[in-house]
């Protein structure tokens, strides 16, 4: 038995409801993986803020129908598709898709969305490559401790400067003294 026209439009309103929330969208290739491999890569998500969302590409078709944001999707709705819509740190997100591709070995990533451009699956792939958002930080909180710490040897050593030239002034005048 197929599903009822009500279904259906209930299934695109959750879509349109999931992808308002969506930074970015990634659509993957999951034919011959099990119910529990993808029950694991929806536990391997949840923990980066992430969401699996398996539905006929005809329903994210009309979802996207219309939303300059997710539009770009339409072309790579093909086959069965499987949709990471991830928010927050996507990054996490993608290297936790990657973590279970790479013990899978059974899904292809073909593409993704991020702010209304369609991103090829290298392009996809390089965002999970960079940093996370606290390695980003931490170096960045290193960059300005190590500024503040020159500051600080530097504004400490004008003083010093100043006490040495005197003390050479002092000595030399001193040795002068002596010398008459």
């Amino acid at each position: 038995m197929g599903r009822t026209l009500e279904d259906k439009r209930s299934i695109v309103d959750s879509l349109k409801a999931q992808l308002s929330e969506t930074d970015m969208a990634v659509v993957i290739d999951y034919k011959g993986l099990s119910v529990a491999e993808i029950t694991e890569l929806r536990q391997k998500l949840s923990e980066s803020g992430g969401v699996c969302k398996v539905t006929k590409n005809t329903l994210m078709r009309i979802a996207v129908d219309g939303d300059d944001n997710w539009q770009p999707m339409t072309e790579f709705l093909k086959d069965s598709s499987a949709f990471l819509l991830l928010q927050g740190d996507i990054g996490a997100g993608i290297k936790a898709y990657q973590e279970f591709q790479k013990a899978a070995k059974k899904s292809d990533l073909r593409g993704g969305v991020l702010e209304g451009r369609a991103l090829s699956a290298d392009e996809v792939k390089a965002i999970g490559d960079l940093p996370s958002k606290e390695q980003l930080i931490a170096q960045i909180a290193g960059g300005i401790n190590a500024v503040t710490t020159k500051v600080a040897v530097g504004i400490k050593e004008v003083p010093n400067s100043l006490a040495r030239a005197i003390q050479a002034i002092a000595d030399k005048d001193q040795d002068s003294a002596d010398a008459a």
